[in-house]
């Protein structure tokens, strides 16, 4: 049996009985929660020097803790010069006891680290109750060494629920922790 990580007690001790209240469910398996999180980073120079996406696949694997897919291009873009099935980045996805450890280091010690950080947006919700975070830069990860980071990439971070709506799904991150600009 495997043992739960902090944010997955505190989502079944604190967050599960506070959403039934919010929401009036009448069970606790109709409360939203968290299925997976999906990790993507696209490289575009890439195009040019496809070495590059080796030490981002690596930098990835350090920070979620399991080997990333590379990605190709679906379509062929001349102004780009990108071709079709040519590699342009890299995707994981966290499911159970590596997302939940994954997003309390996210929400703990990764995005303080973020300079003049205020919050995220509370407005990048899509309709399905899923949740999409933009990182600007790989380095705000401890697992990553300064000295050895040869480019600065962007991540994005997509927080994907069981919620219907969206404030179902924005009360679920909020009470996880996930620190909201107003």
């Amino acid at each position: 049996m495997r043992t739960l990580s902090e944010l997955e007690k505190k989502y079944k001790a604190d967050v599960v009985p506070a959403l039934m209240k919010e929401f009036n469910y009448g069970n606790p398996m109709q409360v939203p929660n968290l299925s997976k999180i999906v990790i993507n980073a696209c490289v575009s120079e890439a195009v040019q020097n496809a070495k590059i996406l080796d030490t981002v696949a690596k930098e990835i694997a350090d920070i979620t803790g399991q080997k990333p897919v590379i990605t190709r291009a679906k379509k062929a873009i001349s102004n780009f010069k990108l071709r079709q099935g040519q590699p342009i980045g890299c995707r994981v996805t966290l499911r159970k006891r590596l997302m939940w450890e994954f997003l309390y280091r996210l929400i703990n010690v990764s995005l303080p680290r973020v300079r003049d950080f205020r919050g995220v947006s509370a407005k990048a919700f899509d309709n399905d109750g899923n949740y999409t975070l933009g990182i600007k830069e790989q380095i705000i990860f401890p697992e990553i060494n300064f000295d050895n980071v040869s480019k600065v990439y962007g991540l994005n971070v997509s927080l994907v629920t069981t919620a219907k709506t969206t404030p179902e799904a924005k009360s679920l991150l909020k009470n996880l922790g996930v620190p909201f600009r107003n």
